[in-house]
């Protein structure tokens, strides 16, 4: 990421930033308080009482699925790349048909808090508690540093904060504020929050998409035709190829990438979670089908909006910017309404941020403590509400974790598009094999699991590790720099910058592999009663720890 800390280069006013911020999160903190009055068990604290409405669950689930890099980040990337940034907003929606197709009623049937609940229930209970709950972290913390990163850089930006020690101050108080909505509202607080963030992007979206049809008299072709002679010289932002497609490597690398997008999401653990907050199986289908509406709809606006940035701001600006396409949309509302629009654009974008950074750390801390601390360490003995306070005790340490990461990955320019797609590509490789073969072959082992989670999880870090992404990448035109995170160092061999094409059939196949080699022998009243109880919902309010 570009230096963000030039005073000069400060977007709008930053006081009146600072005020739309300040209103957010006195809503949002009020809300939270009369949350946090119905947490009285574990099943309040992680699923919210399993009374989340499905209409309700599905506003949630767009608003945690909605990062800042789907606001930011896509309409950056329609502006300046057109036709091949879109396709970022497909493989999103798509991946959505795979959740409700194949996991969404069978997890919310099947489990109780937590991904590991599913994939345990037939299986030795500790070893692969013990694997989902480290991959459950690892995509977790990933997910929580590119967006604490992504914060620390659009707020300090907005603010216009100098220096290192601000950025710091400014990550720090945005994961304070993290951390305090998880611990006093846990489940039920985080999904109001996610619902008003929602709702504040949708309608933010709607209001940028309206100004920037009007001003080509609401004619999309006229739009198309404005960001194409703003286009940088000899590119079609109209047509495919103008990032992908170039040579035989990067249409490869666009498979691999949409691959991890669309069968990531069906794995991810946050994702997951919010399927167990509502009351029937009927509702978790309901939700999943508002949240296709809604995730749709807004990637519609997306598209008007990426190419309203690449009209009427231009890709050598935004380009030119700090947070270079990140700042499109900013720019853009810059551009249409001044500082005041650029100011709600900018509350939106920072509750964007909160209500991801809330999800993501009620569900890594509610796996290590439903999954390691007390069906592991305890052996499912755990009295009266032992097992919520040693959630809030882990939603602190790994809120104080990626505090101190995300400030060292925004000093550091370290590559946050990158780490989601980490997070993307793990959760398609370790988790989604081993949820599919739990739920669908009965043949399916302990063995299997393992070689499947941990095979998956190594893959993806080694092939990551070895890829142009960490060094050897090609110089940026813009700024003359490597697109790597290690400059002046090359030490890759893998050529892709997205290890799905390769980790997610090795996953697949090492849990079949693990599967066939096993001398274990599947468990038929278990695989029996994990039938029923995906099917229909019976015992889904049961403890699963045996």
């Amino acid at each position: 990421m570009p230096d963000l800390m030039a005073a000069d280069s400060t977007i709008g006013n930053p006081t009146i930033n600072i005020a739309i911020f300040g209103g957010f999160v006195l809503i949002t903190l009020a809300i939270t308080f009369k949350a946090s009055r119905n947490n009285k068990s574990a099943a309040d604290y992680y699923a919210a009482g399993r009374n989340i409405s499905g209409t309700q669950n599905g506003l949630a689930i767009a608003g945690d699925y909605l990062s800042a890099a789907s606001f930011l980040g896509i309409a950056g990337a329609i502006a300046v790349y057109g036709y091949d940034g879109f396709l970022y907003s497909i493989g999103f929606l798509v991946a959505w048909l795979v959740a409700l197709l194949l996991v969404a009623e069978l997890m919310r049937n099947t489990a109780r808090f937590t991904m590991a609940d599913v994939l345990a229930f037939r299986m030795r209970q500790r070893p692969v508690r013990m694997a989902a709950a480290i991959s459950t972290l690892v995509v977790s913390l990933f997910y929580l540093l590119a967006q604490m990163a992504g914060a620390g850089g659009l707020v300090t930006l907005l603010l216009g904060v100098t220096g290192e020690a601000a950025q710091a101050i400014v990550v720090t108080i945005v994961g304070a504020l993290m951390i305090f909505y998880v611990l006093v509202g846990g489940m039920r607080g985080t999904t109001y929050v996610q619902i008003i963030k929602a709702s504040l992007l949708i309608i933010g979206a709607l209001v940028m998409t309206l100004w920037v049809l009007g001003k080509y008299g609401f004619n999309l072709s006229a739009l198309l035709g404005g960001a194409q002679d703003m286009a940088v010289e000899g590119r079609d932002v109209t047509k495919p190829g103008a990032q992908y497609g170039a040579t035989n490597v990067s249409k490869l690398d666009f498979v691999s990438l949409g691959l991890a997008l669309v069968l990531g999401t069906a794995g991810l653990p946050h994702v997951l979670m919010r399927f167990y907050t509502v009351p029937t199986a009927k509702d978790a289908r309901k939700s999943v089908v508002w949240a296709i509406w809604l995730i749709g709809i807004f990637y519609l606006f997306s598209l008007v909006i990426g190419y309203g940035a690449g009209a009427l701001v231009g890709p050598e600006r935004i380009l030119g910017a700090p947070g270079a396409v990140n700042a499109a949309a900013p720019l853009l509302a810059f551009e249409l309404g001044g500082t005041v629009l650029l100011g709600i654009i900018a509350g939106v974008a920072f509750a964007t941020i909160l209500a991801v950074v809330a999800g993501l750390t009620i569900t890594a801390s509610a796996s290590f403590a439903h999954d390691v601390y007390a069906s592991v360490i305890k052996k499912g003995k755990v009295t009266g509400n032992g097992e919520v306070k040693v959630a809030r005790i882990t939603a602190v340490v790994i809120g104080a974790i990626s505090i101190g990461l995300g400030i060292l990955a925004l000093q550091a320019g370290l590559n946050i598009a990158f780490l989601v797609a980490l997070a993307f590509a793990i959760a398609a490789s370790a988790n989604l094999p081993t949820i599919i073969y739990t739920l669908f072959w009965k043949k399916f082992t302990t063995q299997g699991a393992l070689w499947s989670i941990y095979g998956g999880l190594i893959a993806c870090l080694v092939l990551i590790a070895f890829s142009p992404v960490v060094s050897g990448g090609p110089l940026n035109a813009t700024t003359g720099k490597s697109t790597s995170l290690l400059q002046d160092v090359d030490f890759s061999w893998f050529p892709l910058n997205n290890p799905g094409l390769v980790s997610i059939p090795l996953s697949f196949f090492l849990g079949w592999l693990g599967s066939k080699l096993s001398k274990e022998k599947p468990d038929q009243l278990k695989n029996a009663e994990l039938e029923v109880r995906a099917l229909t919902g019976i015992g889904a309010e049961k403890a699963v720890a045996h």
